[in-house]
C-alpha cells in the first residue's frame, strides 16, 4: 500500500486547464488524472506531480460551495514550498516560471538563513517559494 504525504495542496483556480498547462512547462509538472464537471468546461478534480508530490486542483464550482480562485479573492494568503535539491535548481526553475507567464516576487538569491531561494507568483494568482539545502 502507498503512503501518501502528510499534507498535499489543493488549488482552486479560474482557468484550471490552462494552469496544468502552465505547472507542466514551468515546473515539469506531470498530470496523474483530470475529472471534468458535467459542463464540459471546468476541470472538477485533476492531481499533477510535481517535484514528486501530489498537487490537486480544480476550477472554481461557486454554485456548489467550493473554493474561490486567488482571482477572484483579489490574492492568496499561502505559499506553496518546494525544496530543491541544488542552487542551479532554484534558479533553474524560477527562470523557466517567469519565461513562462509567472511574475517574480523574488529574485534568486542566498538568504541569510542559507541555501539559495527565490519566489514567485503564477498567472493564477498562486505563490510558489523555492529553495535549495544549505551549501
Amino acid at each position: 500500500m502507498a503512503i501518501s504525504p502528510p499534507v498535499s495542496p489543493y488549488l482552486t483556480i479560474r482557468n484550471a486547464a490552462a494552469a496544468i498547462e502552465f505547472y507542466k512547462r514551468a515546473f515539469d509538472a506531470v498530470e496523474e488524472g483530470r475529472h471534468m464537471a458535467d459542463d464540459g468546461k471546468r476541470i472538477m478534480h485533476a492531481t499533477l506531480t510535481i517535484n514528486n508530490a501530489p498537487v490537486m486542483l480544480s476550477d472554481e464550482f461557486p454554485e456548489h460551495g467550493g473554493g474561490r480562485s486567488p482571482e477572484a479573492l483579489g490574492d492568496s494568503p499561502v505559499a506553496i514550498s518546494l525544496s530543491l535539491p541544488s542552487r542551479e535548481a532554484v534558479d533553474d526553475i524560477h527562470k523557466r516560471a517567469v519565461e513562462n507567464g509567472a511574475k517574480s516576487d523574488m529574485d534568486p538569491h542566498d538568504p541569510f538563513w542559507g541555501g539559495r531561494f527565490a519566489m514567485i507568483r503564477d498567472p493564477f494568482g498562486h505563490r510558489w517559494m523555492f529553495s535549495s539545502p544549505h551549501s
